[in-house]
C-alpha cells in the first residue's frame, strides 16, 4: 500500500485543479496499473469523475475501492461522501462524514463539511418520513446542530474560509442578519477578494436608503476592481448607472418647465403675460438657466464620476434598450423646450401643446421603470 504520494498523482492533482481531467485519468490509469494499491490515485482518480464529467456512479467505484484498501482512510471518506451525494445518496453522505469526525478529531473540514449538509439531509429526511408536515421543525433541530460543528471547524482552523462560508450560510438560513455581516467582515479580512462576501457587503452599502446612485455606482465600481469577473458587481454598477441615466430626465423636464414660465404659459388669474412674439434678446435669456441646469446636474457631474463609471454609461446605452429610451425622452422634452423658447410664437396654442408633447410621455413612465434595464 502506497504511504507517499506518487509523482504521477502529484501531476493528477495540478491537471484537475486546471480542469484538465481527462488528461488526469489518463495518468491515473497508468499509475494503478502500476501499483493497484495506490489509495491516493483511487481518491483523485473520484476527484476526476466529479471533476468533468459530474459521474457519481464512477467517483463511488474507484472511492470504494480506496475504502477497500483502507477503511479509515480520511481522504477516502471526505471524496466518498462527495462521489454519494453526485449519486444521489445524499443521506447516506451523514454517516460518512461522522466517521471522518469519529476518527479524526481535529479534521476541521470534516466538521465544516458535515455542518454545510446536515441541514440539507435534514430536510430531505424530515420530508421522506413526514411528508412534509414535520419539516419546520426537524429543520430548525438541523440548523442548531449545524451551527454547533461549524463552530468547531472555526474553532480548529480560524483562518480557514470555507469553516466561516458554512457559518454564513446556516446564519442566513436561520435569519441572523447581524451574524451574517459580522461573519461577511471576518471573510473579508482572511480574503479581501472575496467574491460573494464582497457582493453581500458592496449591494448593502449601495442599496441602503439615502445612498445617491453616484454613490452606489461607486461602491460598485470598488467592488468590481477586486473582482472584475463578478456578474452581481456587474448588474449592480448597471442598475446605479441606469439610475444615473434616469436623472437626466429631470433635468430636462426641469428646462421644460422654464420654458413654460418663459414663455407665461401658465400665468395666474389676475396676472399679465408677457405679449408675444417674445423679442430675441429675452428668447436667448431662457437659454441661460437651461444651460445652467445641464452644465452644473450633468456635465460637471459627468466629469466627477471614476472613469469605469463613465465607461459603463456609455456600455449600458449600448447594451440595454431602456437607458435609450430614457436617453430619447430627455431629448424629446428638451426640443419642446427649445422650440417652446425659441420660435417667435404670436398664440400660446402651440407652445402649450409642445409643454404636454414633452411632459407627459416622460412624467408618464417615471414611476415603473426603475429596473428596466434591458
Amino acid at each position: 500500500m502506497t504511504a507517499t504520494l506518487h509523482p504521477a498523482v502529484e501531476r493528477a492533482d495540478l491537471l484537475i485543479d486546471l480542469k484538465r481531467c481527462e488528461e488526469a485519468r489518463e495518468l491515473l490509469a497508468g499509475r494503478l496499473a502500476e501499483d493497484p494499491e495506490d489509495i491516493r490515485a483511487w481518491v483523485e482518480l473520484a476527484r476526476s469523475h466529479l471533476g468533468d464529467e459530474k459521474d457519481g456512479a464512477k467517483a463511488l467505484e474507484a472511492t470504494e475501492q480506496a475504502l477497500a484498501l483502507d477503511a479509515e482512510d480520511i481522504g477516502a471518506l471526505t471524496m466518498h461522501a462527495h462521489a454519494l451525494r453526485r449519486a444521489g445518496r445524499f443521506p447516506e453522505t451523514e454517516g460518512v462524514l461522522r466517521e471522518v469526525i469519529r476518527l479524526a478529531p481535529d479534521n476541521w473540514h470534516g466538521y465544516a463539511l458535515l455542518a454545510n449538509w446536515l441541514w440539507r439531509i435534514r430536510w430531505i429526511r424530515s420530508g421522506q418520513a413526514n411528508g412534509g408536515t414535520a419539516r419546520r421543525e426537524d429543520m430548525a433541530v438541523g440548523l442548531r446542530e449545524a451551527d454547533a460543528l461549524a463552530q468547531e471547524a472555526i474553532r480548529l482552523a480560524p483562518e480557514e474560509v470555507y469553516a466561516y462560508e458554512v457559518a454564513l450560510l446556516i446564519a442566513e438560513m436561520s435569519g441572523d442578519r447581524t451574524a451574517v455581516d459580522q461573519l461577511d467582515e471576518i471573510i473579508l479580512r482572511l480574503d479581501p477578494q472575496h467574491e460573494e462576501a464582497l457582493t453581500r457587503r458592496t449591494k448593502k452599502a449601495a442599496t441602503a436608503p439615502g445612498v445617491k446612485a453616484t454613490q452606489a455606482a461607486t461602491l460598485y465600481a470598488d467592488a468590481l476592481a477586486s473582482t472584475p469577473g463578478s456578474a452581481p458587481m456587474r448588474r449592480g454598477l448597471d442598475e446605479a448607472s441606469y439610475r444615473l441615466l434616469r436623472g437626466i430626465r429631470w433635468l430636462a423636464l426641469l428646462c421644460l418647465a422654464f420654458a413654460a414660465v418663459g414663455i407665461d404659459l401658465f400665468a395666474t388669474e389676475g396676472e399679465t403675460q408677457r405679449e408675444l412674439p417674445l423679442v430675441l434678446g429675452q428668447r436667448l435669456w431662457d437659454l441661460v438657466p437651461m444651460a445652467v441646469v445641464w452644465a452644473l446636474g450633468a456635465l460637471l457631474r459627468y466629469r466627477r464620476l471614476r472613469a469605469g463609471i463613465r465607461v459603463n454609461l456609455h456600455s449600458l446605452v449600448r447594451r440595454r434598450v431602456w437607458p435609450r429610451v430614457v436617453l430619447g425622452q430627455a431629448a424629446w422634452a428638451m426640443l419642446c423646450a427649445l422650440l417652446i423658447t425659441q420660435i417667435p410664437w404670436t398664440q400660446r396654442t402651440v407652445p402649450l401643446a409642445l409643454f404636454w408633447a414633452g411632459m407627459v410621455p416622460t412624467v408618464a413612465t417615471l414611476w415603473f421603470d426603475r429596473k428596466k434595464t434591458r
